[in-house]
């Protein structure tokens, strides 16, 4: 795997981890009042983004953030974690499958 399909594969992930945040954002604010609170699997789905809603938004920023910037806070940090955590993946991959096959090559000698 070259690295840029590994950087594709990795916003690839990001894109789709924002637009299953929104998703389920959307379904948990509009469903509020039949579920009496939060959807189901809602802390699951948007954990990236809510991991940096109360570690890097919230120091910076105060509470008082309006809903859309909030919003976008939200997701974008979905996409930035997702991201990050897919191209670390990728490249311990690509990294252990180059030393195993050097390993293997060396032993069949």
């Amino acid at each position: 795997m070259n690295i840029s399909k590994s950087v594709n594969v990795a916003i690839y992930s990001g894109l789709i981890a924002m637009i299953i945040g929104l998703v389920a954002f959307t379904l948990s604010w509009n469903l509020w009042a039949i579920f009496g609170g939060s959807l189901p699997g809602y802390q699951i789905f948007l954990f990236p983004g809510n991991l940096t809603l109360t570690y890097f938004w919230h120091p910076i920023f105060t509470e008082e953030v309006n809903f859309w910037p909030k919003l976008f806070m939200l997701l974008f940090g979905q996409f930035i974690v997702v991201t990050s955590c897919v191209a670390v993946i990728t490249c311990l991959k690509k990294l252990f499958g180059t030393k195993l096959q050097n390993k293997k090559k060396n032993q069949d000698k």
